[in-house]
């Protein structure tokens, strides 16, 4: 298998995402190496462009509604919160691909919230793939967004795992290639999301 490129590739094609829809919310993001294997994605959370689109997407993403209990976001948050609070919101991101955020990387939680990250990192990666340590955290404002852009695999790993915590929202993905190939998935709070690269 030839090394990825700096691209997220989805079946054949590079795809490029934009979160567009989200009221204020964090979502706690793991990544890491790992090769391919099939995705689960409940038909009423994707609406694609056309079935080749969701057909090409299918086999690179995995959502699980519901993956932590409301107990455990509030836990979660809990434990951002006093992080977070001290951290101003920032207009633009070294790649200026986010605005209207605020983020933290974390490599120690407490008991409660490990064994999420851990639960995460079980359904994402089996045992042995290599994985990013850190944990990446980003808040967004309510009027904060996402812009369009590729995820380099050199500094996110060929998987990014996320749940989506307070609010839930949109990504949309989009052919770099073609622009009306596209699909929005929506990522209910509390849910987990599974982005695989998928290279043949």
């Amino acid at each position: 298998m030839a090394a990825p490129s700096a691209r997220r590739c989805l079946g054949d094609m590079s795809w490029w995402l934009s979160a567009v829809t989200r009221p204020r919310g964090v979502a706690v993001l793991i990544a890491g190496f790992r090769r391919h294997h099939a995705g689960a994605l409940p038909p009423e959370h994707i609406s694609p462009s056309s079935a080749a689109v969701l057909s090409l997407l299918s086999s690179g993403l995995t959502l699980q509604p519901d993956f932590i209990t409301a107990e455990e976001e509030a836990a979660l948050c809990r434990e951002l919160e006093p992080v977070l609070r001290k951290k101003r919101y920032e207009s633009g991101h070294w790649d200026d691909a986010i605005h209207g955020f605020r983020e933290v990387e974390r490599l120690h939680w407490s008991p409660d919230s490990s064994a999420v990250i851990q639960r995460v990192r079980d359904k994402a990666f089996p045992p042995g793939e290599n994985q990013l340590s850190l944990v990446h955290v980003l808040d967004l404002q309510k009027d904060g967004y996402i812009k369009p852009h590729v995820d380099s695999v050199k500094f996110c790993g060929s998987t990014i795992a996320g749940i989506c915590l307070l609010s839930s929202s949109i990504m949309r993905l989009v052919s770099v290639d073609d622009p009306e190939e596209r699909a929005d998935l929506l990522l209910p709070r509390r849910c987990l999301y599974i982005m695989r690269s998928v290279y043949s």
